[in-house]
């Protein structure tokens, strides 16, 4: 029984370690296109989420940005010793984004985000190697984020708002390595849960001592999303009078999912004119998880070390007017992994990346923009494994994991 409550565990650990350890940020076309940098870029809407303190200092009253990215992503496993490997199918996510913001007076100016950070599918081949630890995991959430920005001088903003998050998820994995029903069907339970909700909030700052040259700070907080009532089937498990063994059919599950708090901190440079640079220094502070627990509803708890730690991202983008009507930008980042040695799980394929990107905006008119934007992620090959099963055994081998996505928006101005 203990197996089969960690595979549930695991569920809920995916929801998490998504957002955090194995994170592709597309949260704008523009600051993707430059390398995810955005905290004291003034360009756009997209700001509502890089730092809502920069709205105040777009010149037109409104603004709206749009953009949908498709990421295409693969892993590859090996472990030579024991001759195995599998590849995931290829899988593809399409994370949104919608920003806009209305310039109320010449000191305040009011926003609104909806988007999508922490959508994505992984899909390993069914009964592969590891399919007791995972088959496939479909994931997806919304933020949406009102924000409010205030101009307390010509060199100083501020501004921030409350976020709410809604979630869903769905896993499947083998219950474990060998149990099957008569028929010889592996045994498995499928987790699912949707309109799993709850609220935080973000604060900016922007202060712009020259002309040319801007700070930007901007904190999101931690926010705990409560799983209650989440469904688990079970399923092709033996007919069994032991207690060890349970029955097949449904039953629930609640748990505390924390997705951690976050600091961005940056700098951007206009010089020769056409030329912008940015760097962003970005903090997760993923200490905050160190285990999780599990309350199921037939009263048993299990508990799943983590022992995550805080991870940076560090980003550098460059924008070049070449011509009044075309802006071009490229950038590149580096990603580190918050997973620990002896913590790595095949649902979050995940180590330390680089990040390559690159995109143009086009102005069709002076108000309307087509904005176009890709990357390529790599992440490095790592040997490792998962050592905390419930039944003392370690599963690894080397991971190859690579994600591209190209993507397109529409910026808006009057």
């Amino acid at each position: 029984m203990k197996k089969l409550l960690l595979l549930v565990l695991f569920v809920t650990v995916t929801l998490v370690t998504y957002a955090g350890g194995y994170r592709v940020s597309v949260q704008g076309q523009r600051a993707m296109a430059m390398g995810h940098t955005g905290v004291a870029v003034v360009n756009s809407a997209e700001l509502v989420f890089f730092n809502p303190a920069g709205l105040v200092y777009l010149e037109n009253k409104l603004n709206v940005s749009v953009g949908a990215s498709g990421i295409f992503s693969d892993v590859i496993f090996q472990n030579s010793d024991l001759g195995i490997s599998s590849e995931t199918d290829s899988s593809v996510g399409t994370p949104l984004n919608l920003y806009g913001s209305y310039k109320v007076n010449d000191w305040m100016a009011i926003g609104l985000g909806v988007y999508t950070p922490y959508g994505s599918e992984v899909v390993w081949p069914t009964d592969w190697a590891g399919s007791h630890l995972v088959n496939n995991i479909e994931l997806a959430a919304i933020y949406i984020q009102p924000v409010v920005s205030f101009k307390l001088s010509d060199y100083f903003s501020i501004g921030g708002g409350p976020i709410f998050v809604t979630g869903s998820v769905n896993f499947n994995r083998n219950a474990n390595r060998t149990l099957t029903d008569i028929d010889g069907n592996r045994s498995n339970i499928t987790v699912d849960d949707s309109g799993v909700t709850n609220w935080g909030w973000s604060i900016g700052a922007m202060f712009n001592p020259t002309e040319n040259f801007r700070l930007g700070f901007n904190y999101r907080s931690e926010i705990i999303l409560e799983a209650e009532g989440g469904e688990a089937v079970f399923s092709n498990f033996p007919n069994s009078s032991s207690s060890a063994i349970p029955s097949n059919g449904t039953t629930t599950f609640d748990a505390e999912l924390p997705l951690p708090a976050e600091l961005t901190v940056g700098l951007s440079y206009q010089f020769h004119e056409k030329w912008l640079f940015a760097f962003d220094y970005n903090r997760q502070f993923w200490d905050v998880y160190e285990s999780l627990d599990i309350q199921f509803g037939n009263g048993s708890t299990s508990l799943n070390p983590r022992n995550y730690k805080n991870s940076s991202v560090y980003r550098f983008g460059l924008q070049y007017e070449a011509t009044s009507k075309i802006s071009l930008r490229a950038g590149y980042y580096i990603d580190e992994s918050p997973v620990q040695s002896g913590f790595f799980a095949p649902e979050t394929p995940r180590n330390d990346s680089q990040g390559f990107s690159g995109g143009l905006s086009f102005a069709i008119t002076p108000k309307l923009a087509i904005d176009a934007s890709f990357f390529y992620l790599r992440f490095e090959e790592i040997d490792e494994s998962y050592d905390f099963a419930s039944d003392g055994s370690s599963f690894g081998g080397t991971y190859k994991t690579s994600a591209f996505a190209p993507g397109l928006g529409l910026t808006y101005k009057l």
